[in-house]
């Protein structure tokens, strides 16, 4: 990854902060992401095209205040049809709490950024501790988009807003 062609754009995303870095090269660009912040919605079928979502593990690339990398190999929603993984924020900060615990508790709560994910030999590297932080980021693969949405709430609707909700 060329590195003056990488720009940095923190987007703040309900109260997670997440990136998107523009200048990467496509190859090393896949999926699509959402943090999940709603603890009653399991997205058990995709919001995009309402296909069931499998579950399946990633290897998160999460950068922590202040200069902390994580490589967290976590279960998450995922709608193959539309690429997109759904990552429950209530389960990842518990995850990242009990990594940190002991060795820097310090870090706990801090301001933590979802860079990407990981290709699954590059996380057995670094699970052995092979592969320095410089080279997790030159070979993670960068979110083509991070996305946002809101589960809708079962009840009665009037049809004019149920075409709002389809849009």
């Amino acid at each position: 990854m060329c590195k003056e062609n990488v720009t940095l754009i923190d987007t703040t995303i309900c109260g997670a902060r997440m990136i998107k870095i523009k200048g990467i090269e496509p190859e090393r660009r896949r999926h699509y992401f959402f943090l999940n912040p709603y603890d009653d919605a399991a997205f058990t079928r995709c919001p995009k095209c309402e296909d069931k979502t499998k579950i399946r593990k990633f290897p998160l690339v999460i950068h922590i205040d202040p200069e902390q990398l994580l490589l967290l190999n976590k279960k998450c929603r995922y709608c193959v049809k539309c690429d997109l993984i759904i990552a429950k924020k209530s389960e990842l900060e518990s995850l990242m709490v009990a990594c940190f615990e002991r060795p820097m508790p310090e870090i706990i709560g801090n301001n933590y950024l979802v860079m990407g994910v990981a290709e699954r030999r590059d996380w057995l590297e670094g699970k052995k501790g092979n592969m320095l932080e410089g080279e997790t980021i030159d070979r993670m693969l960068v979110f083509k988009d991070i996305l946002n949405f809101e589960p809708v709430r079962a009840g009665w609707y009037h049809e004019d807003e149920i075409k709002d909700f389809m849009r």
